[in-house]
């Protein structure tokens, strides 16, 4: 089924107090076009500055997630991200009159209801998704963390997180289907601390505007008189409402797992700045900040390498040519044995890739065959075949860690000479899979004649295997 981008349909606004910075900003979500995806814009500045919400502009990472380009930051933008990303909305512009957006509650639903108050419509251009077909993993072995993205066919995250704290214990959740559980159980789970960590944050210049009512606080030592009075001077407070269950703020947890669900939260938000809609299964163990961004970075680095052949999937004719620099960037070949010059189409339905080689005189394979009567070796017609079957499958991975080795050729025909001054047109269907090995049928055309046709046998291994 087509999805369609979506947006909201007017501007709306929100005000309060960044959590960090303490100050009062007003954060605003504008409509935007197709295809412009998140972008925040600072207009407290003489000249507004864009910052694009992607990880190649992640800046800091201390207690938050923060994007900047020079000396120009936004702050704590992973709730705001995960707010538009849990409602499923493609693109918006979001201006903030100030450097951090205001915490409200600590959690993303005011963010969510402002954006279902302004009200969301379908766009004109399709919804892209970044499909994950192999397993990417990040860990930290360190810190306990352990992330990887399995292949699946929509967007899951499970989260497992540990302190060794009595009050929290192990605590786990997932997400499975966003549009019908994103609003009531994720959205509203709100930031959180440990009481250890408050005046340390505070002296790093962090949390000037937090209080009881922006962030859980979670008793994990002893209190005595002198810290209740310094706790009191910190938020400002002249007495402490009576814990509840281990959580100074004294109103409890609005979910018995609630700081799992918002460790969640905040990766929603964090992958948002991959940049493109993914489908994958996310198992997350002890996730934070710093590792939700490698992890992200990594998503979008294999994104960014399969981009020239993603935008061909499914299109056809001169609007849909792979060219030669996009395919530079994923064959493992070089002068002078590339033997593809550009993609016309991929069809993913009957998994059939064509190509094009343009024969010139100027091929050093000429020199010696036959100077008198240049012919293309027909072995090279069937190397071409198979670099282009081979393309099909080195895009769908990351590139640089695999190679396709050939293991066999059945059934070859050579019905015509190919010959300076012609192109041929290769067309290469995969017609079997068992484990790492494939299977293909390519024949090669010149001006609509077969001239070689062949079944070729490969299998793709880890570049590092002992050949």
């Amino acid at each position: 089924m087509v999805e369609k981008q979506r947006t909201i349909k007017k501007a709306v606004s929100l005000t309060g107090i960044g959590i960090h910075s303490g100050e009062e900003t007003t954060i605003t979500f504008h409509p935007a076009p197709d295809n412009f995806g998140y972008r925040f814009v600072r207009t407290d500045l003489p000249n507004p500055v864009e910052i694009p919400a992607l990880v190649d502009y992640v800046v800091d990472l201390s207690r938050g997630t923060t994007i900047g380009i020079d000396d120009v930051r936004v702050l704590t933008v992973e709730h705001v991200l995960a707010a538009l990303v849990g409602l499923r909305i493609d693109n918006c512009r979001i201006e903030l009159n100030g450097k951090e957006p205001p915490v409200i509650d600590g959690s993303s639903l005011p963010y969510a209801e402002k954006l279902l108050e302004a009200g969301i419509i379908e766009q004109e251009a399709e919804r892209e998704y970044f499909i994950i077909d192999e397993t990417v993993r990040y860990t930290n072995e360190e810190k306990g963390v352990d992330i990887v993205a399995l292949p699946t066919d929509d967007y899951r995250i499970t989260v497992m997180i540990d302190y060794n704290i009595p009050t929290l214990g192990s605590q786990h959740t997932g997400v499975f289907n966003l549009e019908k559980e994103f609003l009531t159980e994720f959205a509203p789970a709100r930031t959180f601390c440990f009481l250890t960590e408050v005046e340390e944050l505070y002296r790093q210049g962090l949390i000037k505007g937090g209080n009881l009512n922006n962030a859980i606080v979670i008793i994990d030592k002893e209190l005595n008189e002198q810290d209740l009075m310094s706790l009191k001077r910190l938020f400002q407070i002249e007495q402490f409402p009576q814990p509840n269950a281990g959580i100074l703020n004294g109103t409890g947890l609005r979910f018995k797992n609630e700081p799992a669900r918002h460790k969640l939260l905040d990766m929603l938000g964090d992958l948002a700045l991959i940049g493109v809609p993914i489908k994958a299964q996310i198992l997350a163990a002890r996730p934070g900040h710093a590792s939700n961004i490698e992890f992200a970075k990594k998503i979008r680095s294999l994104y960014l390498k399969k981009l020239p052949f993603l935008k061909l999937q499914g299109k056809k004719g001169k609007d849909a040519l792979m060219d030669i620099f996009s395919l530079l960037k994923i064959m493992p070949h070089r002068y002078p044995f590339l033997l593809i010059d550009r993609i016309l189409e991929l069809d993913t339905e009957t998994n059939t890739i064509t190509g094009i080689k343009n024969v010139t005189i100027n091929e050093p394979f000429f020199t010696g065959h036959f100077p008198e009567k240049p012919v293309m070796p027909g072995v090279l017609i069937i190397e071409a075949l198979a670099q282009t079957g081979g393309l099909m499958l080195l895009s769908s991975v990351d590139a640089s860690n695999k190679l396709l080795l050939f293991m066999g050729i059945d059934n070859a025909k050579f019905r015509k000479p190919v010959i300076p001054g012609d192109q041929l047109i290769m067309k290469v269907q995969m017609v079997g899979k068992k484990f790492n090995t494939y299977k293909f049928h390519g024949v090669a055309t010149v001006n609509g004649q077969v001239v070689a046709e062949a079944d070729l046998q490969a299998a793709l291994v880890d570049r590092n295997v002992q050949l």
